[in-house]
């Protein structure tokens, strides 16, 4: 792992995507070590700091949420172009050696991936979330029911996601 700079970015609510009104999406760049078999040591780090259980995969390109788990995604391969809050909110690539944090209730979509993309996810204390595209009557509660996790998907239990997260958390 190299440095402790991470991206933040709000992700307002969008028509029929309820995103995040309290936290940020989180992008660390270059964070991840591609040496050896960097998926089973993006798992292992994930799980070293309570996020156990990954799924290796690519992300779907559709717009989709978890309105009851925030997920972590680790790129351990190739790069993907990501919409991340529904039409007009934000594009970015990721690529191999980044980490993303989407809290719970913020829309991703590939968006165009290359042909080598492997992503390792997971979910804090190794939970198994929801997955839907648009939201319901109580979504909104669900997602603000959503814990911080105890510890950053990366750094653990002094990471920036607890900086960044609690700082902004609604009382």
């Amino acid at each position: 792992m190299t440095g402790r700079d991470v991206e933040t970015h709000p992700i307002p609510a969008n028509g029929r995507l309820p995103n995040n009104p309290h936290l940020p999406l989180l992008v660390y760049r270059g964070v991840l070590d591609l040496a050896g078999d960097p998926a089973a040591a993006c798992e292992a780090l994930f799980a070293r700091h309570g996020w156990p259980g990954a799924w290796r995969n690519g992300i779907f390109g559709h717009d989709h949420f978890h309105a009851t788990m925030h997920e972590v995604l680790g790129i351990v391969r190739g790069r993907v172009r990501v919409l991340f809050g529904g039409d007009g909110a934000l594009e970015t690539e990721v690529a191999a050696g980044d980490v993303v944090v989407i809290p719970a209730g913020v829309a991703h979509r590939n968006l165009g991936a290359s042909r080598d993309l492997l992503v390792v996810g997971a979910y804090p204390g190794g939970g198994y979330p929801d997955t839907t595209t648009e939201a319901g009557p109580d979504t909104a509660a669900r997602i603000a029911r959503v814990p911080v996790p105890d510890q950053d998907p990366v750094y653990g239990p002094a990471g920036p996601l607890l900086d960044r997260w609690t700082s902004t958390e609604q009382a």
